[in-house]
């Protein structure tokens, strides 16, 4: 009888090893390879999508700021100017524009040596970086959509309400009126932008958009980046990592969608850029 409970006891240990090493090798099958080779730099927050021959993860890690606030207060909401350099003139509070922003991220990727700085966004054509609260810039005669928010040094936006400001104005005497219902929700390109050079800044490359009046979730809408023609739906309003991207002109496309994949009305919500990248 002892030897009968001795052997079934063993069978019973040998059993439970079998299906601790089995659910030990699923656990290691389901980590991706690349999220083991990401070290240093951004955090990845949640799963590295692999496609293509790229690695895309959010990350949000980065140095918080959740007093930080920007007004635009010239041009004035709905005013109007005159044609040529318009004058921008902002207030700010709680954030320290060419401070280098004091995380190691700055060390992993593209990141302007000029330090923090406001992004400054007409009809989401390629932002302009501004270190100073007064600037002049040249915009055509027309009726304009003007973005403003708050970036790390390293162009990774601030995205809490009150690090953005929203506004149409207009230039001179349009003969065009353009549609832009403010309520609505839109999205704003902001990176990857323009080159690229050297292994800091092209090994992680940052893709970052700006949301307003809108979210994204696994069931509401999403953001579809098309990246050299591979898709990855991404869920959450965070910034995002590349890995991968080869060297020379790579394009970048992104569609604010819903939870079907059609793309949201709005003037801005797809848009199509393409960057560069060299070894040195």
């Amino acid at each position: 009888m002892k030897r009968t409970y001795l052997l079934l006891a063993s069978a019973l240990m040998l059993s439970f090893s079998a299906c601790d090493t089995a659910r030990q090798t699923q656990e290691a099958e389901n980590q991706t390879p690349e999220a083991s080779k990401v070290t240093g730099g951004p955090t990845p927050s949640g799963a590295v999508m692999s496609k293509g021959g790229l690695r895309v993860y959010a990350f949000d890690n980065s140095q918080k700021y959740p007093e930080s606030q920007l007004r635009l207060n010239t041009p004035p909401a709905g005013g109007v100017v005159e044609p040529g350099p318009v004058q921008f003139v902002y207030t700010l509070s709680n954030f320290e524009l060419t401070r280098m922003t004091p995380h190691s991220n700055a060390e992993h990727m593209a990141n302007s040596m000029q330090g923090q700085h406001i992004h400054n966004i007409v009809d989401n054509q390629p932002y302009t970086a501004h270190y100073e609260t007064e600037f002049t810039k040249e915009i055509p005669e027309g009726e304009h959509v003007i973005l403003s928010f708050l970036s790390r040094s390293y162009h990774e936006s601030l995205k809490h309400k009150g690090a953005y400001d929203l506004r149409k104005i207009t230039v001179g005497k349009p003969t065009e009126t353009m549609e832009f219902d403010e309520s609505a929700p839109h999205m704003f390109y902001s990176r990857p932008k323009g080159e690229y050079v050297g292994p800091q800044e092209t090994e992680r490359v940052m893709l970052d958009f700006y949301l307003v009046n809108t979210d994204l979730s696994t069931t509401g809408n999403k953001v579809r980046a098309t990246i050299n023609g591979t898709e990855f739906m991404l869920d959450r309003w965070m910034p995002y990592i590349m890995e991968g991207l080869p060297m020379g002109e790579n394009t970048i496309k992104l569609e604010l969608v819903d939870n079907s994949g059609n793309v949201l009305p709005g003037p801005f919500n797809s848009v199509e850029r393409k960057i560069t990248l060299k070894a040195q």
